[in-house]
């Protein structure tokens, strides 16, 4: 299965919405797909309740991601997290620096996004 990547710009929020499997052969092209809305965002929000499976590579694009926004005085937020996954962010730690609310439109509100 190949990763689906929908973004959508809302205000300064990226909505970045992932399906299928992120791994090092997405990661490349999810990576480059982000960082061409940077200029115009600065929050990022992940919705990856699609995402069924995601390998180091994926953890690397997504924590890059991080360090950029949050440079740049913004946040990053994980949202809709499928049970496969965060396993693997608890594990890692990525919950530790990345904050999770339970649904899209709960995270754009915390974001200043209704």
């Amino acid at each position: 299965m190949t990763l689906q990547i929908q973004m959508e710009q809302k205000h300064n929020v990226l909505l970045v919405r992932l399906a299928g499997e992120l791994d090092h052969h997405a990661a490349k092209t999810l990576r480059a797909e982000v960082e061409a809305h940077l200029p115009n965002t600065k929050h990022i929000l992940l919705n990856l309740e699609g995402l069924s499976f995601m390998d180091s590579s994926g953890l690397g694009v997504i924590l890059g991601r991080y360090k950029q926004i949050t440079a740049a005085g913004g946040e990053m937020v994980v949202c809709a997290i499928s049970p496969t996954v965060g396993r693997l962010f608890e594990m890692s730690g990525m919950f530790k620096i990345i904050r999770f609310e339970e649904n899209e439109d709960f995270a754009l509100q915390k974001l200043g996004v209704a």
